[in-house]
C-alpha cells in the first residue's frame, strides 16, 4: 500500500499525514534525522492543536 493510500483511507489530515509521510521515507530520501525532525515538527503541530481544542472545550462546559 502507498503511503498517500493509507493517509487518505485513515482521513489523517494533513498533520498527521505528513508525520506518517516523513517517517516512512526516513532513511530512504533525504536524511533520516531530517525526516524525523520534520515528522516531529508536525505531530508537536498537532498535539498543540488538540491541547489548545480539548482546553476551549473544558472551559465552556
Amino acid at each position: 500500500m502507498e503511503v498517500i493510500d493509507y493517509i487518505e483511507d485513515k482521513k489523517l489530515g494533513y498533520r498527521l499525514g505528513n508525520v506518517v509521510k516523513y517517517v516512512s521515507r526516513a532513511g530512504h530520501k533525504d536524511d533520516a534525522i531530517k525526516d524525523l525532525k520534520k515528522a516531529r515538527w508536525y505531530l508537536n503541530r498537532e498535539i498543540a492543536k488538540r491541547e489548545e481544542h480539548d482546553k476551549s472545550r473544558a472551559t465552556t462546559n
